[in-house]
């Protein structure tokens, strides 16, 4: 059992006279603690049908240490006086003899069910209401978001469609028209496949892939299939379903790289399967090899290793070529403009239109959506501590597709109207540049919140980390680019053009 030795200040320091701490020099020891076991009966008619068994289960153990004088004849657990060492008796020579005692007090509730057992802890917690101040401060961005979308797609963009339809009747008619401008000058080239397009669909297949695993594990988690206690559940879970959800990461990558009139099927099948979870398999067998080389119990072992590999080439990839199989049969996507042959000129920018702004300003408003929630991240992983705000969680991922998908819409728009229609990349940059905020935000975390000074410790740390900023890059990209790719179509399919 630990101690606790609590240092007592002299009363010239401004401690109470009269409190029972108040000795000059002396120590005070933990050597009790109270145990409270609360407990559920286990009788069929409350605990419900599902368990069949009389027996009954333990829901909660509460442990309260306290600092008790034993008498020198026996103990007695209900003295209120503490346990006082002088300091002098702390001596290199000196043994003290001392007593550890506990105590058990059982509570039978049969109110509790076993699913609301974890409740008890999320209750305890000092950081539910900056929980719920995180929810209203995202809730906030995205109704202001919402508000600037719906503005653009009631009024502003209902207005430029109605003059470009106008001033196309008057042109059929032989009337003179205004000279056109904006996003539907661009209409020639806006869907014209961008550079590095077999890169981009790998990185949508494994975005998308990502997405699904991260909706169902979180969505597992609310509905309490996953236990806080059992750490490693949630990893094993998401795990699992990112190998079994190879199909759609292969039919979206292969329905994108065809509309792009790629035709290296098999390069985009392989890269699908091999890039995104080679670069994560092989930052996670890097740092095993230091766990290796340093004798931790953390290491995985080797048979392990093997089993991962047998799952990713036996499991996700096959299932990966089902996808793409299915994807490249159907019939590419028609765009509801037709694209020139010769690319239009591009208008010189101004600073704010410009590739490199926007995208930096595009990942703020994403990351102040989750920045709160990843402080408790990072302290359950990192700090040892319980993690059980999962509907918080699940809340503030359903802000962050909201989120994500508004703010690129709002700058894709933007840049179409400054006939900047280099759009494909930048929407999946634009989002996708929440995880450099994600980086800095776990580099600051490293250096003011952890007191980690041995290099292979702070080299794990920042290995682990690049795994899950590129796992987040991924999917915040694939949320920006899929919004905005809807967005683009959609405005493009109700415009008359010749």
């Amino acid at each position: 059992m630990g101690c606790f030795l609590h240092e007592a200040r002299s009363s010239q320091e401004g401690c109470n006279p009269n409190s029972m701490y108040d000795k000059a020099n002396t120590l005070y020891l933990y050597n009790h603690v109270d145990l409270e076991i609360t407990y559920h009966s286990g009788e069929k008619e409350d605990w419900g049908a599902g368990f069949r068994d009389n027996g009954g289960r333990i829901i909660a153990v509460k442990v309260t240490p306290r600092s008790i004088k034993h008498p020198a004849n026996g103990q007695d657990c209900t003295s209120k006086y503490p346990l006082d060492i002088p300091a002098e008796k702390l001596g290199k020579d000196q043994k003290l003899s001392i007593t550890y005692t506990y105590s058990v007090n059982y509570v039978k509730n049969n109110t509790i069910k076993w699913s609301s057992r974890w409740d008890y802890i999320l209750e305890s917690m000092p950081h539910t209401n900056i929980q719920w101040f995180s929810i209203l401060n995202s809730l906030v961005i995205v109704l202001f978001l919402s508000g600037m979308v719906a503005m653009i797609m009631l009024r502003t963009l209902h207005k430029d469609i109605a003059r470009y339809n106008q001033a196309y009747f008057q042109i059929e008619s032989g009337e003179d028209a205004q000279e056109e401008f904006g996003w539907k000058l661009v209409h020639g080239d806006v869907f014209r496949p961008p550079r590095k397009g077999m890169l981009l669909a790998v990185f949508l297949g494994s975005g998308v892939q990502v997405f699904f695993m991260t909706l169902v594990t979180l969505a597992f988690a609310c509905l309490g299939f996953l236990s806080p206690a059992n750490r490693g559940a949630l990893m094993t879970c998401a795990m699992v379903l990112y190998v079994c959800l190879g199909t759609p990461a292969g039919y979206v990558s292969a329905r994108i790289y065809k509309s792009f009139g790629g035709e290296k099927w098999k390069t985009n099948v392989l890269l699908t399967a091999m890039l995104s979870p080679g670069i994560i398999f092989s930052l996670f067998f890097i740092m095993n090899l230091i766990f290796w080389a340093k004798g931790s119990s953390a290491a995985v072992p080797f048979s392990t290793l093997v089993a991962l590999l047998a799952l990713w080439f036996g499991v996700s990839v096959p299932l990966t070529f089902v996808g793409a199989y299915f994807g490249f049969r159907k019939r590419s996507l028609e765009h509801p403009v037709r694209t020139n042959q010769i690319p239009r000129q591009i208008p010189e920018q101004s600073f704010y239109t410009q590739a490199i702004p926007g995208v930096i300003m595009g990942g703020v408003l994403p990351f102040g959506c989750i920045f709160i929630q990843l402080f408790f991240i990072l302290n359950s992983i990192w700090s040892s501590q319980m993690y059980y705000m999962f509907g918080f969680l699940f809340l503030v991922f359903l802000i962050l597709i909201i989120t994500c998908s508004e703010t690129t819409i709002l700058l894709c728009y933007f840049h179409l109207c400054a006939e900047d229609y280099h759009w494909w990349w930048r929407s999946f940059l634009t989002s996708g540049f929440t995880a450099v905020y994600l980086l800095i935000y776990c580099i600051h975390f490293f250096v003011k919140k952890l007191n980690i000074e041995d290099g292979t410790s702070t080299f794990l740390y920042f290995g682990y980390t690049l795994i899950m900023v590129f796992l987040f890059f991924l999917l915040t990209g694939s949320i920006g680019f899929l919004a905005c790719f809807w967005f683009v179509r959609k405005i493009y399919s109700v415009v008359k053009v010749d």
